[in-house]
C-alpha cells in the first residue's frame, strides 16, 4: 500500500521535531520534508510533491494563510491541514484558512503538555486526518452492515409535521455549513441545531461569521434557551448540546459530560434527545466528517419515524459520519452538498402539507 507523502512547514524546531517523529511512526505516513518558513515550504512542494501538507499559521517571510493562497493557485487539490493555536487569534486565522481552501486542521499541543503529551495528541488527532483527507476510509465494522437488513431504519412510524432540524458534521464542516445554511430562507418555520466538532473559542466564531452570511440567525447554543422558529443554534466547544421539552416548549441544554465517540459536543448526544424529544417530527442532516459520531443517534431518530438526509460521498471532504450512516440503511435521502438546503426545505415544507392534509381528511 502506497505510504502517504507529508511536508510539513512550520517555525518551530520543537513542533517539526515532534510532528517528524510521531508522524513517521505510522506505516502508512512518510515524512518527505520539513521546511522552516513559508517560503521554503512552497519550494519543497515543487520539488518534493507531496500528497498533504500541514502548515502552521504564524511564521515569519510567509505566514500559512500567505502559503495557502499561493497553493491554491498552484495545487487546488492538494489537502492541507493548519496547525493552529487554541487562542481567539488563533481561531479566527482557522476559519481564514479553511475558507481558502483548508481541508482541516489540528491544535497545536500546548507548552504545558510536555513533549510526550505532545506526541500523543498529535497521533490522536493528526494522523488519522491525514489518513481520510488522502483517501483511506474508514472500516464500516461488520455488525454495521448487518443493519441493511434489520428492523432499524425501518420504522413504521410515519414522519410528521418536521418540527426541528438537527445537523452534525465534522472535517469539512464549516465550509459546508457556508453553503448550506445562507441558501436556508428567513421564514423557515423550525429551528435548526448543529453540532460541529470544534475547540471552545472556535465555535463562537463560526457562529459570528455564518451569523453575517444568512438570513436567519446563528448563535452559539446557550443552555436554557428556547427553540424558536427560524433560529440556528451551533454547540459551544467542549460542550454537549442536547434538547429537552418543558411543557409546550423546548429548551437546549449544555453539558460537559463524558466524551462520546471522543468528541464533545457528540453529534450522538444531540440526536438522541432530539429523537426523544421530537421522534418524527425531526429531520437530521449528516454532513461530512471523519468517524460515525452521529451513527447511534440517528439510529434512534429512525426507530422514532424521524426523516434523515446524508450528504453524498462525491461532494464530501471525508466521507466517513454520512457514510457510517448510508452503509447502515439508514438515509432517506443522499445528495449532494449543493442540494442538501433545498431537500431541508423541500422536507420541512412536505411535512406540513402532508400533516395539513390529514388533519382536513
Amino acid at each position: 500500500m502506497k505510504r502517504i507523502r507529508v511536508l510539513v512547514v512550520d517555525d518551530s524546531v520543537v513542533i517539526r521535531r515532534m510532528l517528524r517523529e510521531a508522524l513517521s511512526e505510522d506505516p502508512l505516513i512518510e515524512v518527505v520534508g520539513v521546511a522552516a518558513n513559508g517560503k521554503i515550504g512552497l519550494s519543497m512542494v515543487e520539488q518534493l510533491s507531496p500528497d498533504l501538507v500541514t502548515l502552521d499559521i504564524e511564521m515569519p517571510e510567509m505566514d500559512g494563510l500567505d502559503v495557502l493562497r499561493q497553493l491554491r493557485v498552484r495545487q487546488p487539490a492538494l489537502p492541507v491541514v493548519m496547525f493552529s493555536t487554541l487562542t481567539q487569534r488563533g481561531a479566527v486565522a482557522t476559519l481564514d484558512a479553511l475558507a481558502l481552501g483548508a481541508r482541516d486542521y489540528v491544535a497545536k499541543p500546548a507548552n504545558v503538555d510536555g513533549i510526550t503529551a505532545g506526541l500523543q495528541r498529535i497521533r490522536e488527532d493528526l494522523t488519522p486526518k491525514i489518513k481520510a483527507l488522502c483517501g483511506y476510509k474508514e472500516a464500516i465494522v461488520a455488525d454495521l452492515l448487518e443493519k441493511k437488513s434489520c428492523t432499524v431504519g425501518r420504522s413504521t412510524v410515519r414522519s410528521g409535521p418536521i418540527e426541528v432540524v438537527a445537523i452534525g458534521c465534522s472535517t469539512g464542516g464549516p465550509n459546508a455549513l457556508a453553503e448550506v445554511l445562507p441558501k436556508l430562507a428567513e421564514d423557515l418555520p423550525v429551528p435548526v441545531i448543529i453540532v460541529q466538532h470544534m475547540p471552545p473559542t472556535f465555535t463562537r466564531f463560526l457562529a459570528e461569521r455564518l451569523n453575517a452570511s444568512c438570513a436567519l440567525e446563528v448563535r452559539e447554543a446557550e443552555a436554557d434557551q428556547v427553540l424558536e422558529a427560524g433560529e440556528i443554534w451551533i454547540a459551544p466547544g467542549d460542550f454537549h448540546v442536547a434538547v429537552q421539552a418543558n411543557g409546550t416548549k423546548v429548551h437546549l441544554r449544555t453539558n460537559q459530560s463524558p466524551r462520546e465517540n471522543s468528541c464533545r459536543p457528540s453529534v450522538d448526544v444531540l440526536f438522541r434527545t432530539v429523537a426523544r424529544v421530537y421522534g418524527n417530527r425531526a429531520l437530521a442532516v449528516i454532513l461530512t466528517g471523519m468517524g460515525q459520531d452521529g451513527l447511534r443517534g440517528t439510529e434512534e431518530l429512525k426507530s422514532a419515524g424521524a426523516f434523515v438526509v446524508a450528504q453524498d460521498e462525491e461532494s464530501s471532504v471525508v466521507w466517513g459520519m454520512p457514510g457510517f450512516v448510508v452503509q447502515a440503511g439508514l438515509a432517506d435521502r443522499v445528495v449532494p452538498l449543493a442540494n442538501v438546503a433545498q431537500e431541508i426545505t423541500k422536507r420541512v415544507a412536505a411535512g406540513r402539507q402532508a400533516f395539513t392534509h390529514r388533519l382536513g381528511a
